[in-house]
């Protein structure tokens, strides 16, 4: 009777035993499953993150001085532009303005593709009576957007102060548009007043604004 106790008793602790392992193994394989999954999750969320170049609005490549921005969405008047317009690609002329001592430049894009402005141009005055150049202040006004088509046009106004008589000669002016680093000078014939403060009175407005 004894030895049948044993015996029974045996059987119950293997088959506890035989029990406690498989659970032991179930768990086991539930905790590398959910392992497997976790580590694939962050290799899916690491490999979402690296990637998006093409997501980006802008890209801006700088060679030789020359800045151009290529964007997404268009730049003023509602066109899709190819970005900043270049010295080389724009045209420039120059014509008297409606007020005295005003003059009003041109620039009219010869390139292929639309392309934009925003901002004061740069205005270096060269004068046969001065001994360096003399460049124009900023005026007050707000510089809008501009986007010019291939073969269309924008301008701003140039102000200086008119010699009634003899003044200063200034027979030509260096422009750079804006954003940009190469200018393009033009033959001009001006007269500017000699006097006290008269260099302050050179003011350049931004490109788009007065009447196009």
């Amino acid at each position: 009777m004894r030895t049948k106790n044993l015996t029974l008793a045996a059987l119950v602790l293997t088959a506890g035993l035989s029990l406690t392992a498989c659970q032991g193994n179930e768990g086991s394989a539930a905790t590398t499953s959910d392992s497997g999954s976790s580590a694939a999750s962050s290799s899916s969320e690491a490999s979402g993150t690296s990637g998006g170049s093409g997501d980006s609005d802008e890209n801006t490549s700088t060679s030789g001085g020359d800045s151009t921005t290529t964007s997404a969405a268009g730049s003023g008047n509602g066109q899709i532009t190819t970005g900043t317009c270049r010295t080389a690609d724009l045209d420039f002329d120059t014509s008297p303005g409606m007020g005295e001592g005003t003059l009003l430049v041109s620039l009219t894009n010869t390139g292929g593709d639309t392309c934009s402005l925003k901002g004061f141009p740069g205005v270096d005055l060269r004068s046969q009576d001065a001994s360096g150049p003399l460049s124009a202040k900023r005026s007050d006004l707000a510089a809008p957007a501009v986007a010019i088509g291939p073969g269309e046009a924008t301008r701003f106004t140039l102000h200086y102060p008119q010699a009634e008589g003899t003044g200063a000669y200034v027979s030509a002016i260096e422009i750079t548009p804006p954003n940009e680093t190469h200018s393009k000078a033009l033959s001009v014939s001006l007269r500017l007043q000699i006097a006290d403060g008269a260099d302050q009175k050179v003011v350049v407005d931004p490109v788009g604004t007065g009447k196009q």
